[in-house]
């Protein structure tokens, strides 16, 4: 369950209430808060991380729709342009062969060789050019088989890419439902505990998460050692973060360090 963000004030209860401000906050209170935030913020994370990589997967399934849908798109435009070519050779077979019957008509009437000759180069280029239509219009035909092949191809592999999607989605919206409300808490609850520490130290601690593998930015001793990358604290190290007089990084993570003590009280509020 999300848990409400605690203002670091509330540990000394002995204390008359009053107005604070960033100044106000010891460095005690600031470690408090700041252990406080990477709970919050790691429970942020596990709610992600269940989600896995069902969001990438889902855009990356979007994409491919995308690309499916172009490719075929641009098929149908070749298609298209092939059949106007079609069309096109079509048209000049018929004008060739209209142009071969007026050629042998006028060599019935002509008065020399020469005329004759002339208009049997003419029958034979046009008989050449309605060959040459007739080759380009094979070639279309057979460019055009492929090219529909292709896209009951692209169209079957659409089909399938998009039921794929469709389960993914139903799979992320399940677990969004599951998880969103909480994560929506957590989130505002995160952002509710940053208003006690102060920017240079939060800008600290975001760089830190974010080059940490496990996102943890925060860490506890454990067994004289850094709870992030397990190296041995020296003890006057250890006796300065007990000390709480100043806030103390890890010299080989450069994670922050707590002690027990600022756990438990976390705990405790939690």
């Amino acid at each position: 369950m999300a848990k409400k963000a605690k203002d670091p004030e509330a540990i000394q209860t002995t204390e008359k209430p009053k107005e604070s401000t960033q100044e106000d906050i010891t460095i005690e209170k600031r470690l408090i808060a700041l252990y406080q935030l990477q709970q919050i913020d790691s429970q942020i994370d596990k709610i992600r991380i269940v989600r896995g990589e069902l969001p990438l997967e889902v855009q990356d399934l979007e994409d491919e729709i995308a690309g499916l849908e172009t490719r075929i798109t641009n098929y149908k435009d070749e298609v298209d342009s092939l059949k106007k070519q079609i069309t096109d050779r079509q048209n000049a077979i018929k004008e060739s062969e209209t142009m071969i019957k007026k050629y042998e008509k006028q060599q019935e009437n002509v008065r020399n060789n020469r005329e004759y000759d002339s208009l049997s180069k003419e029958i034979e280029f046009q008989t050449l050019e309605i060959q040459l239509s007739e080759k380009r219009i094979k070639e279309f035909n057979e460019k055009l088989e492929l090219i529909s092949e292709e896209i009951e191809k692209s169209k079957e592999e659409l089909k399938e890419t998009t039921k794929e999607l469709e389960l993914k989605k139903g799979e992320l919206k399940d677990i969004v439902a599951e998880t969103e409300k909480e994560e929506d808490d957590l989130v505002a609850n995160s952002k509710d505990n940053q208003k006690y520490i102060e920017d240079r130290l939060l800008t600290a601690y975001q760089r830190i998460r974010t080059n940490a593998r496990n996102g943890l930015a925060v860490v506890q001793i454990e067994r004289d050692a850094c709870g992030g990358c397990f190296n041995k604290i020296p003890p006057q190290h250890q006796l300065d973060i007990r000390m709480h007089k100043k806030i103390i990084v890890c010299e080989y993570c450069g994670r922050i360090l707590v002690d027990d003590k600022i756990a438990e009280i976390v705990n405790e509020q939690n």
